[in-house]
């Protein structure tokens, strides 16, 4: 049977009155990524910090691998590794020093650490940054050196807040390799992000929240089968929105017209593209739904602060 290594159960933090996590539950299963999404303010850190025990909940229960959470949040810590939204890596340190130094918050042996940290920093891409100032690293060097200081304790789950937010396509696929290999060798990761590319790639099954609630949670496919029409088609240009309300109303199962695009959802797009064939002043691109039209649809286009 399926060992859960995070249980939330109706999980509930105020702040002043209001509910920033609101019945929260969810379960992750070992081995699989699991993927916390939502608008900003939707309550995802909070649940975090709570999962963490570093704030208390107002309601609910935590048990996270095994131990109850906030009354063993310590105990349960030392068997979780953290890769927060910002580095705080030690400027004045190397990088290996970085590592030793983390190592030993976790009262790990000299002689383990001497074995690990090589391994850790091949894993990390940073052999040859080894006795490199922290100073001196790029920024995607910092975030996969914070990836590799959170496995210093060999974790069985892994958090990941937005782990590569600020990050260049070549910094953000080496990442997403890095945390394939770690899911292969049976960990298991509990990851928030913006990037909805990133979550349909690398989570095994997602949940999304607004408003401290859990409003849809399955396989990534699968939520996107259940809740938006399976082709997209996008009418951009000056004359979209006239083209929009002229046309593609009547052809779509759905559309929505934010500035000077018109997002088609269609179970048949050959009606739509058809009509565009013919239509001067717009361009249009043609593609399958996918997970950020699944979270569009769920939390609204409107932009949160």
């Amino acid at each position: 049977m399926s060992e859960a290594v995070l249980r939330v159960d109706r999980l509930v933090k105020r702040y002043g009155g209001t509910a920033v996590v609101d019945g929260l539950s969810f379960v992750i299963e070992r081995g699989e990524c699991f993927g916390l999404l939502g608008p900003n303010g939707a309550g995802k850190t909070t649940t975090l910090r709570c999962c963490l025990g570093l704030i208390d909940p107002d309601g609910g229960t935590i048990e996270m691998v095994g131990l109850p959470v906030p009354l063993a949040a310590r105990q349960a810590r030392i068997r979780v590794g953290v890769v927060p939204q910002m580095d705080n890596l030690d400027p004045d340190f190397t990088a290996r020093e970085n590592l030793v130094v983390y190592g030993r918050y976790f009262g790990i042996a000299k002689d383990v650490l001497d074995r690990r940290i090589p391994k850790l920093l091949e894993f990390a891409g940073l052999q040859s940054k080894e006795h490199a100032s922290i100073r001196t690293l790029s920024g995607g060097m910092k975030r996969r050196l914070t990836l590799a200081r959170a496995l210093i304790n060999d974790p069985e789950l892994l958090i990941l807040d937005e782990p590569t937010t600020g990050l260049d396509p070549q910094a953000r696929h080496l990442i997403w390799d890095g945390l394939r290999q770690l899911l292969k060798q049976g960990k298991t990761i509990l990851l928030t992000t913006h990037f909805m590319d990133e979550a349909e790639r690398l989570a095994t099954r997602l949940a999304v929240i607004d408003h401290g609630k859990l409003i849809a949670s399955d396989a990534p496919r699968a939520l996107i089968a259940l809740h938006v029409e399976p082709e997209v088609v996008e009418v951009y240009g000056d004359e979209a929105r006239a083209w929009g309300e002229a046309h593609g109303r009547a052809l779509s199962d759905r559309i929505e017209i934010t500035g000077e695009t018109a997002f088609c959802y269609a179970r048949d797009s050959q009606p739509l593209l058809k009509t565009l064939q013919c239509q001067s002043g717009v361009r249009y691109l043609h593609r399958p739904a996918n997970l950020e039209d699944l979270f569009i649809k769920l939390t609204g286009r409107e932009l949160r602060d």
